[in-house]
């Protein structure tokens, strides 16, 4: 017993307390919006039980402080190798979306398992992805850049099963992280920009020319086109963001969540917004904000190059899905399906967000630099 008080200790002693305690508010601010914003609207769309929702996403965030606190807890070296063991085993699972998985308006992302009902698997790759990159690129090899030819072989598989999906948010999203990390790593800055424009000019041929991907096009002449109305749940979750005002409508007020499908995930701060206010979205912006500047500043202090790319590609990751939300919901990006890290209900993103964050407390802790 003295052995695990010991242990408990420790991790107490060393662990970022400031983090820890924010990043457990901020997990609590979205079940608090499920409970009150979203949970009876979306069970009566359903046709379920009053706050099915709000237990079902209160489980998950259950389910995501264990998480969280098991990774925080582990040592640096498990953790290591328990990510790429974990990465390879969620790369397996988004094999089988092609062949196993559930489609969903015309999309299929999703795996239905017994013991995981509907999860998605790439919510679960990115954060391991992170850390499988991060080893790649802190291995000691005499041909400098050989190293960066195996990441882009480690992402290609990745990102066609996204494209195969298909799933572009996610797509944009995991190759934004994987090159703020090469560029963190310490490429020379002409093998970037080749890296940059190959992205680009991929990512611009699937949109322009591949048939599999015209309902991307279509979403993107829509959000050019703002005044036709071919845009409709974008044009809805800025309509919500404009009628809740500075103080909101009031708790139970707001329709969004009853005119548009899925806004208790992908328009979440449009919900949050159009019932109490923009000064409670700014005062949300403001957390991830002082988040964000928290491990940057804890980046600085770390001595281990491996380290210090895991924790700069999860706060990329975070700070890069947070702007594609936020910016799809005051409509200066287009519609990606894209949840709020910690506040969007599902399961998927609860989990992937609760391990990223173990990663953060994990490497942040005192006793590493």
């Amino acid at each position: 017993m003295n052995k695990y008080l010991d242990t408990f200790y420790d991790w107490w002693k060393n662990i970022d307390k400031f983090l820890l305690f924010l990043i457990l508010g901020l997990f609590l601010l979205g079940l608090f919006f499920s409970l009150v914003s979203t949970s009876l609207i979306a069970s009566d769309k359903l046709d379920t039980k009053s706050y099915y929702f709000f237990f079902k996403h209160f489980a998950y965030i259950v389910l995501a402080i264990v998480i969280l606190f098991i990774f925080s807890f582990l040592n640096q070296k498990i953790l290591t190798k328990l990510s790429f063991i974990l990465f390879l085993v969620a790369f397996i699972s988004l094999l089988l979306v092609p062949i196993l998985g559930i489609e969903v308006k015309g999309s299929k992302r999703w795996l239905d398992l017994i013991f995981l009902p509907r999860f998605q698997p790439v919510e679960i790759v990115k954060p391991f992805f992170i850390v499988s990159l991060s080893l790649l690129l802190t291995l000691q090899n005499r041909r400098l850049y050989f190293k960066y030819f195996l990441s882009t072989l480690l992402i290609l598989p990745i990102l066609m099963l996204l494209v195969y999906q298909p799933d572009i948010g996610q797509t944009l999203l995991i190759s934004m992280v994987w090159l703020a990390i090469i560029f963190i790593s310490g490429i020379n800055i002409f093998i970037f920009f080749i890296f940059f424009l190959f992205v680009g000019s991929t990512v611009s041929y699937l949109v322009l020319f591949v048939p599999k991907f015209e309902y991307i096009k279509i979403r993107l002449l829509a959000f050019l086109d703002s005044g036709s109305g071919n845009n409709y749940q974008a044009e809805k979750a800025s309509d919500a963001i404009i009628n809740g005002g500075f103080f909101g409508k009031g708790i139970g007020e707001g329709t969004l969540n009853s005119r548009v499908p899925e806004a208790h995930t992908d328009y979440i701060l449009s919900v949050i917004s159009e019932e109490f206010g923009a000064i409670i979205v700014i005062g949300i912006l403001f957390l991830y904000l002082i988040f964000s500047y928290r491990v940057i500043r804890k980046i600085n202090f770390v001595n281990e190059d491996l380290s210090k790319l895991i924790l700069s590609g999860c706060i990329s990751l975070i700070l890069i899905q947070t702007f594609i939300h936020v910016g799809v919901n005051i409509r200066i990006l287009p519609t990606t399906g894209m949840t709020l890290p910690f506040l969007s209900y599902g399961g998927s993103s609860i989990v992937s967000t609760a391990i990223l964050s173990g990663l953060i407390l994990n490497l942040t802790k005192r006793k590493l630099y």
